[in-house]
């Protein structure tokens, strides 16, 4: 999975394995899970950090997408990894290419409300379809054709019609009547912004494992006794 961050450490625990007396390296297995447990934890925290960084106003969502599995002894191997669906979406993020989009279109809410996090609600599309005041589809305007999804002004919920022209920010259309720009449809945008995931998780391996090896080793030590 291409979320999944995969480093390898053997070549470290080689060198200082070889140095440690037969009590000592009777440590490792457990010492080796919990610095690699830690590193990994270390690595979801700052990956957290940089989608706050990045994204404004993240939703929680994408914020816990970020997961690890714990090394143990007997699997000497911690895993972070970004669950499947919020991958689908940061992968531009890494590795380039344009924004992924929920459907065929990128939403782009004009005149509805949208959650805190900026995103039309869960369902919106599938409830305004059911709407008889609604039309989804293209209208051509003075400004070209415009793909998206419309309210009709003069046409009630329930498709009762209702005197209403269109007003500042609407426009008529011969057979629909007046309308409303609610959600306008674009194509997908080149994803400009890197999550550099992989580096910044390489850069705190290279930096941490020494320092928490050590630790995770000298507890092992200390307990053992």
């Amino acid at each position: 999975m291409a979320g999944v961050v995969e480093i390898s450490v053997r070549s470290n625990l080689r060198e200082i394995e070889r140095s440690l007396d037969t009590f000592v390296r009777a440590q490792i297995p457990f010492a080796t899970a919990t610095a690699l447990t830690a590193i990994a934890r270390d690595v979801q925290a700052a990956e957290v950090e940089n989608l706050r960084s990045m994204f404004r106003n993240p939703s929680p969502f994408t914020l816990r997408s970020v997961r690890v599995t714990p090394a143990r002894k007997s699997a000497p191997e911690a895993t972070v990894f970004v669950m499947d669906k919020a991958e689908q979406y940061l992968v531009p993020y890494e590795f380039g290419g344009v924004h992924k989009l929920p459907g065929p279109a990128l939403f782009n809410p004009k005149d509805i409300d949208v959650n805190a996090y900026g995103q039309l609600p869960r369902g919106i599309m599938a409830r305004l379809r059911g709407r008889k005041d609604i039309f989804i589809g293209a209208i051509q305007t003075s400004h070209g054709r415009i793909s998206g999804v419309w309210q009709r002004l003069d046409v009630s919920k329930s498709g009762g019609q209702r005197k209403k022209r269109a007003g500042r920010g609407s426009l008529h259309d011969k057979n629909l009547g007046a309308l409303k720009l609610l959600i306008r449809f674009g194509d997908a945008l080149p994803v400009t912004q890197h999550l550099d995931y992989f580096k910044r998780a390489q850069q705190i391996v290279n930096r941490n494992f020494e320092k928490e090896f050590g630790r995770a080793l000298a507890k092992a030590i200390a307990t053992a006794n």
